[in-house]
C-alpha cells in the first residue's frame, strides 16, 4: 500500500510528534489510502496544532523545504511547512486556522481539526491518528479533481463497511 520511502518518513515524524506529546491527524491522500482509496500517494498531509510548530523546529531544520508561514492560495488558508525526509514530502499544516475554498471560489469554509474523531489505525507496526471518514469526506468535497472523488468513494465504502 505503502512505499518503503512512505513509511520511513511516516515512521520519523509520528515518532517525532510523539515525542513531543503533539496532538495531530494525518489526512489526504495517505488517509483515503488507510481507507481504501488506491491512487497515486503525493505526500503525508498532517495538521497538528499551530502553536506547536516551534516545538518541532529543532528536529526538523535539515529536512524544511518550506519554512513555517501562512500559505493562501485559491484553495488554502492555513499555516504550512512542508519537510522533505529520504524523497518523501511531508506537509505539516495547522490544525485549528484552516480554511478550504468551495470550489466556485466564492467562500471560505473553516474546516478546524477535531482530534477527538481521529481513528486509531496501525500502519507498518505503528498506530497512527487518522482523520475520521466523515471529516475527510466534509472537507474533500470542496476540493477539484478526479482524485478527491476517488477519495470520497473509497471512505464512503469503508463507512459503509462499518
Amino acid at each position: 500500500m505503502f512505499s518503503d520511502k512512505t513509511i520511513k518518513a511516516l515512521k520519523w515524524i509520528i515518532t517525532l510528534l510523539n515525542s513531543k506529546n503533539i496532538p495531530y491527524q494525518i489526512s489526504g491522500g495517505f488517509a483515503a489510502k488507510v481507507y481504501g482509496s488506491t491512487r497515486e500517494l503525493n505526500d503525508i498531509d498532517i495538521e497538528i496544532p499551530e502553536d506547536r510548530f516551534k516545538d518541532i523546529m529543532l528536529e526538523a531544520k535539515p529536512y524544511i523545504v518550506e519554512e513555517f508561514q501562512h500559505h493562501k492560495n485559491d484553495k488554502w488558508d492555513c499555516m504550512t511547512m512542508v519537510l522533505e525526509y529520504e524523497g518523501q514530502i511531508i506537509d505539516l499544516s495547522g490544525a485549528y486556522e484552516a480554511k478550504v475554498s468551495n470550489k466556485e471560489r466564492t467562500e471560505w469554509i473553516e474546516i478546524p481539526a477535531d482530534f477527538s474523531k481521529v481513528n486509531k489505525v496501525e500502519v507498518a507496526g505503528m498506530e497512527i491518528n487518522v482523520a475520521g471518514p466523515e471529516d475527510m469526506i466534509d472537507y474533500k468535497q470542496y476540493l477539484d479533481g478526479d482524485h478527491q472523488l476517488d477519495d470520497i468513494e473509497a471512505v464512503k465504502k469503508y463507512v459503509a463497511k462499518k
